[in-house]
């Protein structure tokens, strides 16, 4: 299987390889996350049939724990790159752990160059894009005002989003022996207008997210 990979050199992030393709690293986890987790969770998924099953499409989720990741991947069969805080790739292990898995990092905070175009040859490779678009996560008290990043992708390149909305994925662990219920609403793909702007889709994308989920966790974007 050969693994496309990107670097030109502009950057300290160019150091090391990006991989614009599914590795067999990436294969090989997700098939034993799929197995690990049905000792701690129980998936019900709905709107499965609104992942395109190839081409390029951004999928923008709410973000109420770091262990979002997991139901984000597991709910959809094809591979999701994604953008993650640089925070978590500090450690040179979990860094190349990372990249095999299609994960990238993105500095918080600051316009980061870099993300956005690696966020677009992600996508321009014909892949799905996961971004969190609320920047950080809410710990269960409700969605937070989101980042205009996705939206920009989506205009800047006229890509749909996809509206994935999480419910469950906090309460891991705390029911233990018992499983967690975690909910995955996959909404209809949300195709930019033309002329609008990144705010516009953003508040259209978040109210989507917003709708599919619990009315505790609606936070800024509950009235609906």
């Amino acid at each position: 299987m050969t693994v496309e990979y990107y670097n030109d050199g502009n950057d300290k992030r160019d150091q090391w390889t990006y991989p614009l393709k599914e590795t067999r690293f990436h294969q090989f986890l997700i098939g034993s996350l799929q197995i690990a987790f049905r000792n701690i969770m129980e998936m019900e998924i709905l709107g499965h049939e609104n992942i395109p099953k190839n081409g390029a499409a951004i999928i923008a989720a709410n973000h109420v724990t770091n262990l979002d990741v997991f139901p984000m991947q597991l709910s959809i069969r094809r591979p999701i790159f994604y953008m993650g805080k640089a925070e978590l790739f500090k450690n040179p292990l979990l860094h190349k752990i990372f990249r095999q898995l299609g994960a990238f990092p993105v500095y918080r905070g600051e316009r980061d160059n870099w993300a956005i175009m690696h966020s677009k040859r992600i996508l321009k490779a014909g892949n799905i894009l996961g971004i969190f678009p609320e920047g950080t996560r809410s710990k269960g008290r409700g969605l937070k005002v989101a980042k205009t990043g996705a939206a920009r992708l989506a205009i800047d390149l006229n890509y749909p989003i996809i509206p994935m909305s999480i419910d469950g994925s906090y309460k891991f662990f705390k029911r233990f022996p018992r499983k967690s219920i975690v909910k995955v609403v996959i909404g209809t793909p949300i195709v930019p207008k033309y002329g609008e702007l990144p705010i516009g889709l953003t508040d259209r994308l978040m109210f989507e997210i917003a709708k599919n989920l619990p009315d505790e966790l609606r936070g800024v974007y509950k009235g609906i």
